[in-house]
């Protein structure tokens, strides 16, 4: 199967979205769920979900969620889509 076919298959994923991997780097879209702050002016879709739910100031940077414990616990890695589709409420 070519990587063009692959590509049919993928499935974009809602921002906010939190997966579970067992590779070791965060791929592009996402961010690990590590407690990090990022900049709300570069991350707004995310920032309109989560809002100051998980840290940061409000104004320049929020948190995301920090799962490191349940990842050493799994031996997984979590991540969290920054990007992808905004999620509607029903």
């Amino acid at each position: 199967m070519g990587r063009d076919r692959i590509r049919d298959y993928a499935v974009e994923p809602f921002v906010g979205q939190i997966i579970q991997v067992g590779f070791n780097f965060v791929p592009t879209g996402f961010a690990a769920c590590d407690g990090s702050l990022l900049p709300i002016n570069q991350n707004q879709a995310l920032f309109a979900l989560l809002g100051t739910t998980y840290g940061g100031d409000g104004m320049a940077t929020f948190a995301v969620p920090d799962l490191k414990a349940a990842d050493e616990a799994t031996g997984l890695h979590s991540l969290i889509a920054i990007a992808g589709i905004f999620p509607s409420r029903g």
